[in-house]
């Protein structure tokens, strides 16, 4: 077989994906040949092979298996969105350049039971990333709000919809953190709603990054003192989001909104926003302050004529 021999006029990533897919054809004396021909392959070779969009399962499956130590090997499994979840479980405490960007993903840092405590031990990790897994390892009974809140909350929504709301609730409240972040992420408006109250902050993040998030959402939460103030710094830092003249408007109004960001967005208020802002006694002095002048800075620069 050319492929097993050497494979003349194949890039040797070709080859390297191919002697994966090989050893497992179910004749036993060609499946033997490219078993041993892998051994003679460069690791460049696979590392290339594993940067591939379309790269096979064959090729992750014998890197964990046989390469997942190496220098390199790991990181390029978990940079490829081909790669499967569970097979970042195996190879994730050699991870080193990748974890930032998975850390960061929490669509496919929860993708698989056991990825977050895999990385928990992890070289090199930072104080935010270890917080962000310590909280993704919390006990999974947290509510996300009481059950009081939730009759509550049920009582506004019409009654076709009040049991609804409520099976959600108690069908959340079984969840593990892990759980509720994909829910989060891949639920509706209304899974979204609820989990937005969650005592998780991980939890409220993956709201925030869900795709299906809508701007009359965004909007509502700009504005909702119960948020993690971390949350408000997400939404005022998405430039989708700060597009979005009302959401401004409703984070600077927000007492919970950090005070760097709501004095760095305040030169955004148009004249009748930053006179509301001014009489608002809930949000911090220093930004009332901050507002009172640039009120009169404006008035100054006005033409009289």
């Amino acid at each position: 077989m050319v492929v097993c021999s050497g494979g003349a006029g194949l890039a040797p990533e070709v080859r390297a994906e191919l002697l994966t897919i090989l050893a497992r054809d179910k004749d036993e004396s060609i499946a033997n040949r490219a078993a041993e021909a892998l051994v003679t392959v460069p690791l460049d070779a696979f590392i290339a092979a594993l940067k591939k969009p379309d790269a096979v399962l064959p090729l992750f499956e014998y890197c964990t298996a046989n390469l997942a130590e190496r220098p390199g090997i790991a990181d390029s499994m978990v940079d490829n969105p081909a790669c499967p979840a569970e097979l970042m479980v195996e190879v994730a405490p050699y991870l080193t350049t990748a974890l930032n960007a998975l850390i960061e993903d929490l669509d496919r840092l929860t993708s698989a039971p056991g990825l977050v405590t895999a990385l928990a031990p992890c070289a090199g990790l930072s104080s935010a990333q270890k917080n962000i897994l310590q909280e993704l390892q919390k006990d999974g009974l947290e509510e996300a709000y009481s059950d009081a809140e939730a009759q509550a909350d049920a009582a506004k929504l019409p009654e076709a919809d009040k049991g609804r709301r409520l099976s959600l609730f108690q069908r959340v409240a079984k969840m593990k953190v892990v759980e509720r972040v994909q829910l989060a992420l891949k639920g509706g408006k209304d899974e979204r709603t609820l989990l937005i109250r969650d005592s998780n902050k991980m939890v409220q993040r993956a709201v925030i990054q869900s795709p299906r998030l809508s701007d009359q959402e965004v909007e509502s939460f700009a504005s909702m003192t119960t948020l993690n103030d971390e949350i408000l710094r997400l939404i005022a830092g998405n430039r989708n989001f700060a597009k979005n003249y009302s959401v401004v408007k409703k984070l600077m109004n927000n007492p919970k909104t950090p005070l760097d960001v709501s004095l760095h967005m305040l030169a955004r208020l148009n004249a009748q926003d930053l006179k509301f802002l001014c009489s608002n006694k809930n949000i911090p002095e220093t930004l009332r302050t901050t507002a009172v002048k640039l009120q009169r800075s404006r008035a100054i620069q006005k033409p009289s004529g």
